[in-house]
C-alpha cells in the first residue's frame, strides 16, 4: 500500500528511518517498488545516467513527464516524487504550470525543487494550490556552476547558518521534506533535529532522516563517475557487458540460435513447401 505524506512524518516521529531510490523508467520502477522501498525519486538525474548529458541542465519537461509516467506504471503503490527540472520553476506561473502538469500528466505525488530561501514564493504557491512540495538544499546540481563544482557545501559557519535557515524557511513554506545533498554530517544532523518535517540525505550522513541514492550507482550500472557518498551494491555494468560479449561470440561463431532457440515444421509441412 502507498505510503503518504503523514505516515513519513510519523516516520520520522516513530525514529523509523525512510528509503527513497531514483527511478526512470518501467522496469526500474518495478525493481524498486518490489523490493520495498519507501519512496521514489524521478531525478533529473535521469539526464546523465540515462540520457547522457553532461550534467542535469540540458533536462525537459517533456522528458520529465515521459520518464514519470513510465515510472508511474511500473510502480503503481509507491510514493513518487519527480524533479522539475532546470528553469521550469524560473517563475511563479512556470512553476503552477509545470508542477501541476507533473502530477496530473505524470502521475508524481509531489514535486522536488532545488533551493533555499529563494523559492520559498513558489514553494507557498505549490502548497497553497495543493500541490506537494520536496526541498532541496546543499549542493544543487541544476546551479553547481555558481557554486564552484560538485562541492560539499556548508563547510565554513556562515553558509552552515544558511542551510539551517533555509530548511526553516522551507518548512515555514510548506515543504513536507527536504533533501539535503553534500553537506558535512554535523550540518545535517542539525537541520534534521531542528525540523518538524523528515530530512533524506545524500551524501548529508546518517543523522537524516532517511537516505536517498541513484539506481544505477548502487547498482554499479553509471561507469562516468562515482561520487564519494555512493556505495555500490552490485557491479551489473560488468555482468552485462560480459553477457552482451558471450551473445556477440556465440553469433560470430554460429552457435546461437540452438535447436532449443529456433521454431520448425512438422515432416508433412516440410514436405509438402519443399515438395517430395
Amino acid at each position: 500500500m502507498r505510503k503518504m505524506i503523514p505516515d513519513f512524518e510519523k516516520m520520522k516521529q516513530a525514529g523509523e528511518k525512510i528509503s527513497m531510490l531514483t527511478a526512470y523508467d518501467y522496469p526500474s520502477a518495478q525493481f524498486v517498488e518490489e523490493a520495498g522501498v519507501d519512496m521514489i525519486l524521478v531525478g533529473d538525474s535521469l539526464g546523465m545516467v540515462v540520457l547522457g548529458y553532461d550534467s542535469t541542465v540540458p533536462v525537459t519537461m517533456e522528458e520529465m513527464l515521459h520518464h514519470t509516467k513510465a515510472v508511474r506504471r511500473g510502480a503503481s503503490q509507491t510514493f513518487i516524487v519527480t524533479d522539475m527540472p532546470f528553469m521550469s520553476y524560473a517563475t511563479i506561473d512556470l512553476a503552477i504550470v509545470n508542477a501541476g502538469r507533473l502530477i496530473k500528466e505524470g502521475g508524481a505525488d509531489a514535486v522536488k525543487l532545488e533551493g533555499g530561501m529563494d523559492i520559498v514564493p513558489i514553494v507557498q504557491t505549490l502548497t497553497r494550490a495543493g500541490i506537494p512540495v520536496v526541498g532541496h538544499i546543499g549542493l544543487t546540481p541544476q546551479t553547481s556552476s555558481q557554486l564552484g563544482g560538485y562541492k560539499v557545501q556548508g563547510r565554513d559557519l556562515d553558509s552552515a547558518v544558511q542551510l539551517v535557515k533555509d530548511g526553516q524557511a522551507l518548512e515555514q513554506a510548506g515543504a513536507f521534506m527536504i533533501v539535503l545533498e553534500a553537506i558535512p554530517r554535523q550540518v545535517a544532523a542539525q537541520i534534521s533535529t531542528g525540523l518538524r518535517i523528515p530530512t533524506i540525505g545524500i551524501g548529508a550522513g546518517s543523522d537524516c532522516n532517511g537516505q536517498v541514492l541513484v539506481f544505477h550507482d548502487i547498482l554499479g550500472l553509471f561507469k562516468r563517475f562515482t561520487p564519494k557518498f555512493v556505495k555500490q551494491y552490485a557491479e551489473l555494468r560488468l555482468d552485462s557487458v560480459q553477457a552482451i560479449q558471450q551473445f556477440h561470440k556465440e553469433v560470430k561463431q554460429s552457435t546461437f540460435p540452438s535447436e532449443e532457440h529456433t521454431f520448425g515444421l512438422s515432416d508433412e509441412v516440410i514436405q509438402k513447401l519443399y515438395g517430395d
